[in-house]
């Protein structure tokens, strides 16, 4: 089995924390921003506190797409482990899947820290399935980032 690791991503978004970090705790917003272009998501469980479980179910709309989970789809649970408003929120996770290379359990910590002109916006995903490439999970954090920006800038 190949090792995993922790990648990093961050955007100074021109956005009060508070309003960031409400992006990812309501879920109407959550599903504005954060399912990959290309995709579409829907959330079956949210539940942000520490200890609260969510279940995204996201979808590829090219049916000649493949997802992790089999099918069209991405299936991700895991549960919340800190929710620090406005400044921290972080979850563990697992993909829905039978491929061991997208199997065991990530960890993401987003921190939205107060600077000049905004909030830098951080991301640090510790123990990455060596199944999702370095390459693409820099590109779909980026994209995320990206949408978050361009839903509250």
């Amino acid at each position: 089995m190949q090792a995993r690791r922790t990648d990093h991503a961050e955007r100074l978004i021109a956005a009060p924390a508070e309003r960031l970090f409400g992006g990812w705790t309501d879920p109407a917003q959550l599903m504005c921003w954060l399912p990959p272009k290309g995709m579409s998501g829907q959330l079956e469980v949210f539940d942000p506190r520490p200890g609260g479980a969510f279940r995204l179910v996201l979808t590829h709309d090219d049916p000649a797409r493949q997802g992790k989970s089999g099918g069209v789809q991405d299936v991700v649970a895991g549960q919340f482990v800190v929710i620090d408003a406005p400044r921290q929120l972080a979850f563990v996770s697992r993909f829905r899947s039978d491929d061991p290379a997208f199997q065991g359990e990530m960890r993401m910590d987003w921190h939205f820290d107060p600077v000049a002109g905004g909030t830098r916006v951080r991301i640090v995903a510790s123990n990455v399935p060596y199944g999702i490439s370095a390459t693409d999970h820099a590109a779909g954090m980026g994209a995320s980032l990206a949408q978050l920006a361009a839903l509250f800038e």
